[in-house]
């Protein structure tokens, strides 16, 4: 098979030809979804785990449990979640402005402050920087009381006339701490109840004291790219500058030199057209994808902020799945709901669900359940999706579970036998 690519054509064979299944699979095991976890998550886990996918998106949304624990949980079953806010005040990970806001692995410090400062265009640094333009004497007063009395939180700083909201709804301070934090001057040190402790930069990671090489723009492209092309297991090029949401969009062109340098390895995908990119490091993956040795056997409920399905063309190609975050668009327009988790069975995103964690009852609510149109669920897919909509329920302290509404409707049924039983089989293990 040819690809062109500018005046050059990389001739690809087909025996290294993946089925689209083989990408799949080859994608999920870079996400770390291939296989359930074979043993009981370790603290440690947290940092490898974001270490893999590059960057854990952070979402305050909370109508069942708050998106990156979602996200670890889907990857790493039952854990503690005061262990996500352990690694951060640890300084295994830290928080900055890439796909949206995230935590990052602490070794992609120096990256991801480069980039901030060279190129990023986020609104929340773009923001930052039109705020010290204007008010840096503030900046610098708050800074001050920081320097001398140490971390503060938002809430430190009374504001009379109410609560605040959205960016353009914050008291003063709050834009203040989050301008200098956009700019790089102040890190989060910690949470507490999820809301950020701020401090010097300098006091949360003491390395930025140390020289260190500056990065031009041309070695942070690409070190981006790899680390997204890692992080996805195989992609195309038009999807990479979204992982960490950096510009432009890529062509194949782009990628030419890393793949002449055999930093990325370039593979074609059955139905896709365009070529697929696998890094280097993820060779012996590719192989075993290729002789069919990467087989999907886990199924859990994602997060809608999961790296799988935040890039609504990527999931689309590898699922033939079409997800669009719901929860900020008005009610009357929703189709499927307000928090709604893709369903990931064995390989397949085979359906989504809307839904509620009622901890005061001790109820897990399924509002909604969609199977993908034109699937007729089997035996298995159903036990396997009972499985981990209880194994959710148990970890969100929720235990009984209540589906309200299925489609087809008669998926409800079924899924209500196969919680029975797990909670049959439960107590009597022999079952």
């Amino acid at each position: 098979m040819l690809w062109g690519v500018g005046l050059r054509w990389a001739y690809v064979p087909m025996s290294t030809a993946l089925s689209l299944t083989q990408a799949r699979n080859l994608h999920l095991a870079a996400q770390g979804l291939l296989q359930a976890p074979i043993r009981r998550a370790q603290a440690s886990d947290i940092a490898a785990c974001i270490g893999r996918m590059a960057l854990l998106q952070i979402d305050t949304i909370h109508v069942v449990s708050r998106s990156p624990y979602l996200v670890l949980h889907a990857r790493l079953g039952d854990y503690p979640r005061e262990w996500l806010e352990d690694t951060l005040a640890s300084a295994q990970i830290f928080e900055t402005w890439a796909h949206e806001a995230c935590f990052a692995p602490v070794d992609d410090l120096h990256i991801h402050r480069a980039y901030n400062r060279q190129a990023r265009q986020h609104w929340g640094v773009a923001n930052a920087r039109t705020l010290a333009a204007t008010q840096r004497p503030h900046l610098d007063k708050l800074l001050d009381h920081i320097r001398t009395h140490g971390p503060v939180k938002s809430s430190d700083f009374e504001r009379p006339e109410g609560k605040g909201g959205a960016w353009w709804g914050w008291k003063d301070e709050k834009r203040w701490l989050e301008a200098l934090f956009g700019l790089g001057e102040l890190m989060i040190t910690r949470r507490e109840n999820f809301h950020r402790v701020y401090d010097l930069s300098e006091r949360v990671a003491p390395q930025l004291l140390q020289p260190s090489p500056v990065p031009d723009a041309a070695a942070l492209d690409v070190a981006l790219i790899e680390k997204a092309v890692t992080a996805l297991g195989i992609t195309q090029a038009r999807w990479i500058h979204d992982y960490f949401r950096t510009k432009p969009r890529l062509k194949d062109a782009d990628l030419e030199p890393l793949v002449a340098a055999g930093t990325l390895l370039r593979v074609a995908v059955d139905g896709w057209d365009a070529p697929g990119y696998v890094h280097a490091t993820h060779a012996p993956q590719l192989k075993k994808a290729l002789a069919g040795q990467l087989q999907a056997t886990h199924t859990a409920l994602l997060s809608p902020f999961d790296p799988v399905v935040w890039d609504r063309e990527r999931a689309s190609a590898f699922f033939d799945f079409d997800y669009r975050l719901e929860c900020y668009t008005p009610e009357e327009k929703r189709v499927y709901g307000y928090f709604v988790l893709p369903i990931l069975c064995r390989g397949e995103l085979i359906g989504r669900l809307d839904a509620k964690a009622h901890r005061a009852e001790g109820v897990l609510e399924v509002r909604a359940l969609y199977a993908q149109a034109g699937q007729v669920w089997s035996e298995a897919q159903i036990l396997d999706v009972a499985n981990a909509i209880q194994r959710s329920a148990d970890w969100h302290g929720t235990p009984r579970v209540r589906i309200s509404h299925t489609q087809p409707a008669k998926l409800a049924a079924a899924l209500r036998r196969a919680l029975k039983h797990l909670k049959l089989k439960l107590e009597r293990p022999e079952i």
